[in-house]
């Protein structure tokens, strides 16, 4: 009798009570924070990283899970830092980031533009790495740098708590905010 009861409260009426819970408190989160553009058409997550080709976008931060950004294979590589297939990858990351953004062999590069996160999913670049990018973006585009530099500013979400973690530019956001601008002109 008594798993028969604990089965009904922690598998049907607990769930329930937290789903009406943070569907009434929390709904877009509740859902996956999903993105839609100005057509409704659903465009992502906010809370997911994916992969954009062509130099009128930020790139987003490498990724290791399945065959790149897949949600099913969530992980990183699993390779450490005495890893030669690491070490490889990371200098040709640089070496295509320097060539994509017009830096100079010198120029050091953000290590979040050339080392996927611990999910391969973080829908965030650091705001270094925005900035590197923000010349190739708005010269493709053919937009200011500072109108470029306000929609970064606008999609800069700052630590968690205020203290927890860094600032980080969703990729995902601004240039969907990126699309829509030059939809406009």
């Amino acid at each position: 009798m008594a798993t028969l009861v604990l089965a009904i409260v922690c598998c049907g009426i607990y769930p329930l009570i937290v789903y009406g819970i943070a569907q009434a408190a929390f709904p877009a989160k509740a859902n996956g924070s999903l993105i839609t553009d100005s057509n409704g058409t659903l465009r992502g997550s906010a809370l997911l990283g994916q992969q954009f080709t062509g130099d009128k976008y930020f790139d987003s931060r490498p990724s290791s899970a399945g065959t790149g950004y897949d949600a099913l294979n969530s992980g990183g590589s699993n390779l450490g830092p005495t890893s030669q297939k690491l070490n490889d990858a990371i200098k040709d990351r640089i070496a295509d980031y320097r060539k994509k953004n017009g830096l100079k062999d010198t120029d050091p590069v953000p290590a979040d533009a050339v080392t996927a996160s611990g999910s391969g999913l973080d829908p965030h670049i650091s705001p270094a790495n925005a900035a590197l990018q923000l010349p190739r973006v708005a010269r493709v585009r053919g937009l200011s740098e500072q109108k470029v530099q306000e929609l970064v500013a606008k999609y800069t979400e700052g630590p968690d708590l205020g203290i927890l973690g860094d600032p980080g530019v969703n990729v995902l956001k601004v240039n969907l905010a990126l699309d829509a601008s030059n939809a406009k002109k």
